[in-house]
């Protein structure tokens, strides 16, 4: 019961989805650079935010068993349905401060040569806890994940 808890948490805590969030256009590129202060004090945007100060009131949150940490995920082990290891996790994609929009998975290489990066769906990815060892679950190949589209840091910056 445990695991399925856990599990159907950690997928929860992977979706890309969020309520009542609304698309923000993109700004043409002749506008005005944005501004660099955090909103004002009181104001809860429900994320994190760029700026060079913090106007907003300090909170503390706490979590539930059933919440996993970010730290579990990094150099995770990546497999597949056939129990082929096929990637670690990497890093993750936080739009908007807030969502996380995608998972950086290494593939390929040997002792880190060789490897390169793709950016999966969080939705794509399923978290299972065999025996107290957490695992990430993907439906693929190892060659089809070996040869998606790379992702660069160059273009997540």
């Amino acid at each position: 019961m445990k695991n399925t808890i856990l599990t159907a948490a950690a997928a929860l805590f992977l979706s890309t989805s969020a309520m009542a969030q609304t698309a923000t256009p993109a700004a043409p590129a002749d506008a005005a650079a944005p501004a660099t202060t955090a909103p004002a004090a009181g104001s809860d945007t429900g994320g994190m935010m760029m700026g060079t100060t913090a106007n907003v009131d300090l909170q503390f949150v706490t979590i539930s068993e059933a919440d996993i940490m970010a730290s579990r995920l990094d150099d995770l082990h990546v497999y597949n349905n056939e129990n082929e290891r096929i990637g670690e996790i990497k890093d993750l994609a936080i739009q908007d401060g807030k969502t996380i929009s995608g998972v950086v998975v290494s593939v390929g290489g040997f002792l880190g040569i060789g490897e390169r990066y793709v950016l999966l769906k969080p939705s794509s990815i399923v978290l299972a806890d065999q025996k107290g060892t957490l695992r990430a679950l993907v439906n693929t190949s190892k060659d089809e994940l070996t040869n998606a589209p790379a992702f660069s840091y160059e273009d997540g910056d």
